[in-house]
């Protein structure tokens, strides 16, 4: 007969993996050990001119639109982006300044929105992990009831155990993705930062 499957072993590896309480009870989906901060404030990475006269205007310059993808992708090394930024504000003072703030207006609502879109899948993925950690359990002790049977049916205990290590993997899986993915939020933000600075810098 196979060996017992470790209840308490399995159970404390799925308590183990940040779904228990929340550190912060308003979000009680977010798995991160950061603070959740739902949206990043535009005075926390932008110490330039006002954009309200810009902020609805940057997706109707064709320039602008064609370029802020470019350097919202954090594939982009920064000094290529601060390269593509000098030549695009290589204009008048007065040019500079209204590129300069079409390009960081953009740029803030692009990667704003990337960084609500990693976040909510995020919170999808732990509810995910809720709805595996309990199936787990139930798995578990199911496996249990099979082996503890008093005429154990190997076939059943084989495939209950194979849907058990199945679930385990994904479930680990998933864990190592939340982990990866929780420092997207952070690199967007200090992106977004780094990108203000260079616009600013250029318009000076």
């Amino acid at each position: 007969m196979r060996s017992r499957v470790p209840v308490a072993a399995l159970f404390a590896l799925l308590g183990m993996t940040g779904l228990g309480r929340a550190a912060d009870p308003r979000y009680p989906d977010w798995p991160c050990a950061q603070a959740k901060v739902p949206e990043v404030s535009l005075a926390a990475v932008w110490a330039g001119p006002d954009l309200d006269d810009v902020a609805n205007k940057w997706k109707d310059n064709a320039t602008v639109s064609a370029l802020v993808p470019r350097l919202a992708a954090r594939r982009t090394p920064l000094d290529e982006a601060e390269k593509a930024i000098a030549e695009f504000l290589s204009d008048s003072p007065a040019r500079k300044e209204e590129r300069g703030k079409l390009l960081f207006a953009g740029l803030f609502e692009t990667l704003n929105a990337q960084r609500g879109s990693v976040m909510s899948g995020l919170e999808r993925i732990t509810r995910k992990q809720r709805e595996a950690a309990d199936a787990i359990r139930a798995e578990t002790l199911s496996m249990h009831a099979l082996q503890d049977a008093a005429t154990p049916d190997p076939a059943k205990i084989e495939q209950t155990g194979n849907q058990l290590l199945w679930q385990t993997r994904i479930f680990e899986d998933r864990r190592r993705v939340i982990k990866f993915v929780c420092e997207v939020p952070v690199a967007i933000d200090q992106r977004l930062f780094a990108l203000g600075r260079i616009i600013q810098q250029g318009m000076e």
